[in-house]
């Protein structure tokens, strides 16, 4: 962090190697795959599809920490629907083309990622979709910001770029950083975030979560209506292995019934675990808000 002007992007630009120091070196690490989310953010082509623009060499697959996903079940990660996968770039809102963008991102080979005045422009979802992915995030993100509290969550070390070539790490986020930063006499308002309010406590805890993320409510919203559907395939695949005949009259149907219903079966068990999990946790979060109140 640091005033207008004073090197932020500069400094993250020589990092990556898009920009050369004056003098002086920069050694990146045996192994280092970095990408980058710049200030201007990567333009989408309105044309292409969402499925498109996260495979641009065609198939079904987007590697995500090493593994392979399944482009359709990637993009409900990012808020989209199954339907949305197919549509054109152009049809989305502001918030979802910067949603996609983040999907782009992550869906690229990397361990370090860095941010460029991420949170501009970001919508209340999707602000909250960032800070969940930075959070589940096991690589290095190196981040510039404005807003004080989202730095106060994500962050572990502050690195103070205050001009004149002066640059200082403090452990800890933005609050940490004004508890141990030395007064200058060249300070001024503009040398630190001014996008929310500061903290009124100094070197207060991580905010604790007052209620599920926007992530896991709208999975715990859609939970029951996946029960019932599965329930109700269950239900039809046991209709159709009720006929006796069916394995003398088509042994690979009856076979293609069996296995899917087992499968269907282990889903419908995860998905009733799962919406155990998260109403527990809601009424948790639930209580506890109300105990703070």
């Amino acid at each position: 962090l640091g005033p207008n002007g004073a090197g932020k992007t500069t400094l993250l630009r020589m990092l990556i190697g898009l920009e050369k120091p004056d003098r002086g070196r920069v050694r990146i690490g045996f192994g280092v795959e970095p990408v980058y989310f710049d200030q201007r953010r990567e333009q989408l082509d309105p044309e292409r599809s969402l499925w498109a623009t996260l495979c641009p060499n065609g198939g079904d697959q987007v590697e995500v920490h090493g593994r392979p996903r399944h482009v359709v079940g990637y993009l409900r990660d990012f808020l989209f629907d199954e339907r949305q996968a197919t549509a054109r770039v152009k049809t989305l809102s502001g918030g979802e083309r910067n949603r996609l963008l983040l999907a782009k991102l992550f869906a690229q080979p990397h361990n370090l990622v860095v941010l460029d005045e991420p949170t501009n422009d970001l919508d209340i979802e999707t602000l909250d979709l960032l800070q969940e992915v930075l959070g589940e995030y096991d690589g290095t993100i190196v981040l510039v910001s404005h807003d004080r509290d989202f730095l106060e969550r994500v962050v572990t070390s502050t690195i103070a770029v205050e001009g004149a070539g002066e640059i200082e790490e403090y452990p800890g986020g933005y609050s940490d950083y004004v508890t141990q930063r030395r007064p200058r006499a060249s300070d001024t308002d503009a040398s630190a975030p001014t996008e929310r309010k500061p903290p009124k406590t100094e070197n207060r805890a991580p905010k604790r979560q007052a209620k599920l993320g926007y992530k896991d409510q709208r999975e715990l919203d859609g939970l029951p209506d996946r029960i019932a559907g599965l329930e109700a395939e269950i239900a039809e695949i046991e209709r159709i292995l009720a006929d006796t005949g069916l394995y003398n009259r088509d042994p690979t149907g009856f076979a293609t019934a069996t296995a899917r219903h087992d499968a269907a079966a282990n889903e419908l068990s995860a998905a009733e675990e799962r919406w155990l999990e998260l109403e527990a946790l809601r009424e948790e979060l639930e209580a506890s808000r109300q105990e703070v109140g």
